[in-house]
């Protein structure tokens, strides 16, 4: 069933408005009947929500945004402002901006960890962009932050983190492909499954590198449980997709938004309207309905002004 929108509603208002404009942020309540699921433990499910932040490209020097150094900072001070702290948040890739140097990608790795160990929120769950891990196959990452590919069960809901950059070519490799397929296999086909991935899994636009190459041999895996969505980073924009019953959702970025695929000649960021600054940098309400598990609302919430 396809997503439904509508608009804001007092309390996301109230909590969520010093977030608008900071990039990427989710909220998540009875995702996938969470609140009538049972894992495979038996342990009943709770409604919780959690916060993506995404693609804040920490030391980049060229983005259109002259708020650049600020903004990763400006999202850390938002969530801890929150009244309400969310059970995790997670990073979904390009935590940093690619540099040649290793020495430099280490400073910056370890300068964007800085900023947010900051956070209130202490479960906080990390995992690569291409920018991050492509030019090293993910040596400096893992040095920070650990595996780039991993499994975690929370309140009977199992996540799964793939890692789709750091081969260079932008492929998800055999390896991983096993390690998820034996991964799926221990859990029941109803149980309920977050994957969190920064390419897209699917072929958005491969032109622009929105792809990836073996994502079919992922998705045809993961279609043999019910019950699966998918967040996702890297285009920089809120976009939305089905594969049979695979919901997938593009997170907006913290520091610059990317065209609509195909919408123009090059991939190159929008440009920075000093009308409407952070245009572009949102996050949104993700909810279902226990009674209707597949069925999820969508409220986008508006970004600031100035």
């Amino acid at each position: 069933m396809k997503p439904t929108y509508t608009g804001v509603n007092a309390i996301s208002r109230r909590s969520f408005l010093r977030l608008a404009g900071l990039g990427g942020a989710i909220y998540v309540s009875g995702l996938s009947g969470w609140a009538s699921a049972a894992d495979q433990s038996g342990m009943q499910s709770e409604d919780f929500f959690f916060i993506q932040l995404s693609d804040s490209h920490w030391g980049f020097e060229g983005a259109p945004n002259p708020d650049a150094h600020g903004t990763l900072k400006k999202a850390v001070a938002a969530v801890n402002s929150l009244e309400q702290m969310p059970d995790f948040i997670v990073f979904t890739g390009d935590l940093t901006h690619t540099t040649d140097d290793p020495q430099e990608r280490r400073t910056r790795l370890r300068e964007f960890k800085e900023i947010v160990a900051e956070l209130k929120v202490k479960t906080v769950h990390f995992m690569p962009g291409e920018h991050d891990a492509s030019l090293d196959h993910g040596e400096a990452y893992q040095e920070f932050f650990g595996k780039t590919h991993y499994r975690f069960n929370h309140k009977g809901v199992n996540f799964i983190v793939i890692d789709n950059v750091s081969d260079p070519t932008g492929s998800i490799g055999e390896t991983q492909l096993a390690w998820l397929a034996d991964e799926l296999r221990q859990l029941p086909p109803e149980a309920r499954i977050v994957v969190f991935t920064h390419r897209p899994l699917f072929d958005l636009y491969p032109q622009w590198d929105w792809a990836t190459r073996d994502g079919a041999k992922a998705v045809d895996l993961l279609l043999t449980h019910a019950n699966v969505t998918v967040f996702y980073g890297h285009i920089h924009q809120e976009h939305h997709h089905m594969t049979g019953h695979i919901a997938h959702h593009a997170a907006k970025s913290l520091i610059f938004p990317l065209p609509a695929p195909g919408s123009q000649p090059k991939r190159t960021p929008l440009p920075w309207d000093e009308a409407y600054p952070y245009r572009g940098l949102g996050y949104r309400k993700v909810e279902t309905s226990a009674a209707q598990p597949m069925n999820y609302r969508l409220i986008e919430l508006p970004v600031l002004k100035g």
